[in-house]
C-alpha cells in the first residue's frame, strides 16, 4: 500500500505525519511525504526539514521520502485539487492529512484542502485532528 501525507507546516499536518508514520509501520505501507508549493522559500525548506526530522526519528525500515512538489497556485484550482490529481497520477492508495492547514480562513469542520480530497471520493482518506 502506498500512502501520501501532504504537509503544509501546520500542527494538524504534522500530527497527520505522525499518524501516517505509525500507520505505515502497522500496515507495512510505503509512505511518501510531500509539501505542495509554487516556490521554494526559507519557510518551505523549514517545513521539509521538520518533516525529514520526524521521518528520521521513526523506526520504519522502509524509509519514507520527503519532497517538494511544484504547484502553480495561480493556474490550479487549489491545493486540494492538486492533492487529488497527484494521488491519481502517482497511484497512491491512501491519503493521511490534517483537518486544517495553514490557510488564513479556518473552516468549521474541515479545511478546504481536506474537504476537496474527501469529496473527490477516489480513495480512502484519513483526516487527523
Amino acid at each position: 500500500m502506498d500512502v501520501l501525507v501532504p504537509v503544509d507546516g501546520s500542527d494538524p499536518s504534522f500530527r497527520a505525519l505522525d499518524f501516517g508514520l505509525d500507520f505505515a509501520g502497522r500496515f507495512d505501507a510505503s509512505l511518501h511525504v510531500v509539501h505542495f508549493s509554487n516556490q521554494e522559500t526559507e519557510a518551505t525548506e523549514t517545513i521539509l526539514e521538520r518533516a525529514r526530522a520526524r521521518v528520521g526519528a521513526s523506526e520504519l525500515t522502509d524509509v519514507p521520502t520527503v519532497e517538494l512538489v511544484d504547484l502553480d497556485i495561480w493556474t490550479d484550482a487549489g491545493v486540494g485539487k492538486a492533492i487529488v490529481d497527484y494521488t491519481r497520477d502517482e497511484g497512491y492508495d491512501h491519503v493521511v492529512m490534517g483537518h486544517h492547514g495553514s490557510g488564513a480562513v479556518k473552516r468549521v469542520i474541515l479545511g478546504s484542502a481536506a474537504e476537496a480530497v474527501v469529496r473527490a471520493n477516489e480513495l480512502p482518506v484519513t483526516v487527523v485532528p
